[in-house]
């Protein structure tokens, strides 16, 4: 499966396959941030010896999105902005006890250990140095940091963990046979949900295994991979393009309509966050029509495209009452009641908002870091600007989840 490059708001991943003859298949999401009760978040760093000029040890600089720039000092070690942002994001966004678990990885003989650094708050993630490992790898071995994820919060509802990397793995076909087996567990109800999103940095990282793994069949309906590139995230929330609620609806009605004006797939009662349709082969863009404007996606990279004005900032979370299912969506998966529609001329009254939770103590399995032993080893006090909700969608979902409802988070599909 292709996945494009040049998507448009407020899509964060737009893929194209080949479908029946003479068809194109389309996947295409809506940026939304996850919410999960319980949810579990790690970040591994690469410790290969190849990532020795990203911590610092000269070499040249590396291309990365403005989103890791902003607001930051200048400093010799471009991994740490990478690192401070994607980790306080997680701890203070996603992670049920606000505090994200941080590793090497990649390190000592043959890259095939793990060196802990251990789990860090919002506010201590955006002032932590993420200076190099005790000892760098000689070689880039995946697999020991993903069982380590796995087995330490293999009790968690959900965990969702991301992989910094700048080269070639040398473990590729193991952490294939992994997945594959993973993902039969979680299908079978042996393991917990979660889902594993790789970053790549620099021009030498192989997007291609990136891609294999994304990509790839574990004989199951269960997706565990993604892949993104440092350089092309046009806001954070794309390392979850692939955490998607098949529930949510982002517009009371809307339909795709192709260049020559035909409609292929209409949504009478209510616009999913997660659109799936064929077009004919080579058809340049589609247009997803909603009750606010016109969004024009194109389907290759190459593509002549107009110009787009509607953008994310106009979804707005109006209701969570329940309505029935979309007639052309199949019926199998249970309703939530959320619902996320477009600025209603009259909206529902208006409910209070839920009491916001105690903080929660780091639970067991989650050991809690001295980080002032740390910072005083090396770290500098950087700006913390508060991430906030760099969306722009202001998704407001429910958090309390005990539905069992068919998320789209690597978990069986009900």
């Amino acid at each position: 499966m292709a996945q494009l490059k040049r998507v448009v708001d407020p899509f964060g991943e737009v893929n194209v396959n080949p479908g029946r003859p003479g068809q194109t298949a389309v996947r295409a999401t809506v940026l939304m941030e996850p919410h999960r009760e319980g949810a579990q978040t790690g970040i591994a760093l690469d410790g290969s010896g190849s990532m020795s000029a990203l911590y610092g040890g000269g070499g040249g600089g590396i291309s990365v999105s403005a989103i890791f720039r902003a607001n930051r000092p200048s400093t010799p070690n471009e991994l740490s902005p990478v690192a401070q942002r994607i980790c306080a994001y997680l701890a203070r966004k996603i992670d049920a006890d606000q505090g994200t678990t941080c590793i090497y990885w990649a390190t000592g003989p043959a890259g095939s250990q793990i060196e802990e650094i251990g789990d860090l708050t919002a506010a201590q993630a955006e002032s932590h140095l993420f200076g190099p490992p005790k000892n760098f790898g000689t070689g880039t071995q995946l697999l020991p940091a993903v069982r380590y994820f796995v087995e330490r919060f293999a009790d968690a509802p959900w965990g969702f963990y991301v992989f910094l990397t700048d080269g070639e793995l040398h473990d590729l076909d193991e952490v294939k046979a992994y997945t594959r087996q993973l993902a039969r567990d979680i299908a079978a109800g042996r393991r917990k949900p979660l889902k594993l999103v790789l970053v790549g940095l620099g021009d030498s990282v192989n997007e291609r295994q990136m891609s294999e793994l994304d990509d790839l069949d574990t004989g199951t309906n269960i997706d565990l991979w993604d892949h993104k590139l440092a350089r092309e995230l046009r806001v954070l929330e794309q390392i979850f393009a692939e955490v998607v609620d098949r529930n949510a609806r982002i517009a009371p009605t809307g339909r795709v309509r192709l260049p020559n004006g035909e409609v292929v797939r209409e949504f009478p009662t209510g616009v999913p966050a997660m659109l799936e349709f064929d077009v004919p082969t080579g058809t340049p863009y589609f247009t997803l029509e909603l009750p606010q404007g016109q969004i024009h996606q194109g389907l290759s990279e190459t593509a002549t495209v107009p110009e787009t004005t509607f953008g994310k900032a106009a979804i707005q979370t109006v209701s969570t009452t329940t309505a029935p299912a979309p007639a052309t969506e199949p019926a199998t998966e249970p309703d939530d009641g959320i619902r996320l529609e477009m600025d209603p001329a009259a909206p529902p009254a208006a409910t209070p908002p839920p009491a916001a939770p105690a903080a929660k103590p780091i639970k067991e399995g989650k050991r809690n870091l001295d980080v002032a032993d740390q910072l005083a080893k090396g770290s500098k006090k950087e700006s913390g600007e508060d991430l906030g909700d760099m969306s722009g969608l202001d998704f407001d979902l429910d958090t309390d989840d005990k539905s069992g409802n068919d998320f789209d988070f690597g978990e069986p599909k009900k």
